[in-house]
């Protein structure tokens, strides 16, 4: 905030300090936005689906070579029997080794692509050439279903069957190495293309590799041969081109989701607010008449907003309207003993020599009694000031402000009953200067005794006080609150003592009202419990 000088040199402004802050719709707009773009945003996000998707393929082609690796070693099993002179080869127990999917997307090294096949060093073995000839309609078979690609090679790494590479080396293949050396071993490759890949599959790197499998096959504790499979796992973009319908309403969906909530945020907030722009502006030109009710308050909040800035500015007008006709009200009471002290000082001065000493006292006992009213009136206007602005805070009881207020009206009987003991919210010396303006007034109408009773009722203490003085003429009985109102000038009434009080009560959330009685005058304050 800056304090800038107005043209009246002694008015201040205080000014909002310029700077760019983006609206309310703004906000939203952008919120809105980035919901809306977050699934597809989610697209650069979906490594961790590939990643599942690549160790699905994995387990997969586990299983599948799995298979094939019992039917080439039951093969070769049966081939080993036949020629054998001791008749059914050895049963061979082995322990459960299963084998677990372990490639990462993101953390397994990609290989290049997998080497083409060399000539073989020499010719395979014709029993085992035999067998792959028997198992091929199972690997082409298998191919068609799972579109895996199956290689079976023998203990040399020699191609046996599967593809269009038989009697090929693939011993040179880093996985096929190892497998011959009696460990399985799975690894990503990079994929050859026949084709260019279309320029939207550039965002997944799933569609560029190739999961490849190599399992050993053994017999007898000895590698009899290696089941070799490969296959490309399931793309992504593939999926959803197939679930496009689904995709595309579940897009229509959450953009109509964001219309929405965005149609409901300027309905319930955006609209209610420059509603209330507009009325307090309106307030600040036309006044009092365009304090009312905006039309649509949206939410609680901005309806309580709302009702805040209304209150707010009934008050501010209420306090201008208060000053106003304090003001008018000040300014005749003050300029009445003024006219009266500055004629009386005329007179003294132009016919002074002329006058005789009983006039002449006559007008200065004018003057000061005029200067006297002056003062009183001063004295007031202090107390009524600080009755307006009183010290928050604080607590005490009746009984020792009532004790306060006999010591200082002992020509006054005052009489005290009921709650005394409950404690309002209010401190003990501004208690006592309303009941002391309330024990003066009975004492200037002629009142002997003043009783008072408190009692409790809810959150406030409610306190009757009564005295057996005039009773107040029924025209005069809506005036009694106004400021400078008195019917007792002459013995010195200033009128401002029950608007003193009614101005520290209400300060303190209380109030003050006059009662019927049958005779004398009663009052009626409210105080907050404390």
């Amino acid at each position: 905030m800056t304090v800038r000088p107005d043209e009246n040199p002694g008015a201040r402004k205080l000014l909002v300090r310029q700077k760019w802050r983006p609206s309310l719709a703004m906000i939203v707009c952008a919120v809105l936005t980035t919901v809306t773009a977050l699934p597809l945003a989610g697209l650069f996000f979906f490594r961790l689906y590939e990643n599942q998707l690549i160790r699905q393929t994995e387990a997969e082609l586990n299983a599948q070579c799995a298979v094939l690796a019992a039917l080439f070693e039951r093969e070769v099993g049966s081939t080993l029997a036949k020629s054998s002179t001791s008749g059914v080869p050895m049963r061979d127990e082995r322990p459960f080794t299963p084998i677990e999917a372990r490639l990462d997307l993101a953390g397994s090294k990609i290989l290049g692509p997998r080497p083409d096949g060399r000539p073989a060093p020499g010719p395979p073995d014709p029993a085992l050439v035999d067998i792959g000839r028997r198992l091929q309609p199972i690997l082409t078979n298998a191919q068609k279903i799972t579109l895996a690609g199956f290689r079976l090679l023998d203990p040399h790494g020699v191609v046996i069957a599967g593809g269009n590479e038989t009697g090929l080396s693939l011993a040179q293949v880093e996985e096929v190495a190892q497998a011959l050396d009696g460990h399985h071993r799975s690894v990503l490759r990079l994929r050859r293309r026949n084709l260019p890949a279309p320029p939207l599959y550039s965002i997944t790197r799933g569609t560029s590799v190739r999961v490849f499998t190599a399992m050993p096959v053994m017999v007898g504790g000895e590698v009899a041969g290696v089941v070799y499979a490969s296959r490309t796992p399931s793309n992504i973009l593939k999926n959803l081109k197939a679930e496009r319908r689904r995709v595309a309403a579940a897009l229509a969906a959450i953009v109509a989701g964001a219309l929405v909530v965005g149609f409901l945020f300027w309905r319930t907030i955006t609209r209610p607010m420059h509603q209330l722009i507009g009325h307090m502006r309106a307030i600040g030109v036309a006044g009092r008449d365009a304090v009312r009710a905006p039309t649509h308050h949206g939410t609680r909040e901005l309806a309580m907003l709302s009702q805040g800035f209304l209150d707010m500015a009934e008050r501010l007008y209420d306090r201008t309207d208060y000053i106003a006709t304090f003001a008018a009200h000040v300014s005749h009471e003050l300029k009445s003993p003024l006219s009266s002290i500055q004629g009386a000082a005329e007179l003294l001065r132009d016919s002074g020599a002329n006058m005789s000493e009983d006039e002449r006292r006559k007008f200065l006992d004018n003057v000061i009694a005029d200067a006297q009213r002056l003062t009183a009136l001063l004295h007031r206007l202090r107390e009524l000031a600080r009755a307006d602005n009183p010290q928050p805070g604080g607590s005490t009881t009746l009984a020792p402000v009532v004790t306060a207020t006999r010591r200082g009206f002992s020509s006054l009987s005052i009489e005290a009953a009921g709650c005394l003991d409950q404690a309002v919210g209010m401190s003990a010396d501004n208690a006592v200067i309303i009941f002391s303006h309330l024990a003066d007034n009975a004492v200037r109408h002629r009142a002997k005794t003043l009783r008072i009773r408190a009692c409790r009722r809810a959150e406030t203490i409610s306190v009757a006080v009564m005295n057996d003085g005039e009773p107040i003429a029924d025209n005069n009985r809506d005036k009694i609150f106004t400021p400078f109102f008195t019917t007792r000038r002459e013995s010195g009434g200033t009128g401002m003592g029950l608007e003193i009080v009614r101005s520290m009560l209400r300060a303190h959330r209380g109030s003050i009202q006059l009662s019927d009685a049958d005779d004398g005058v009663t009052f009626l304050l409210t105080f907050p419990a404390a």
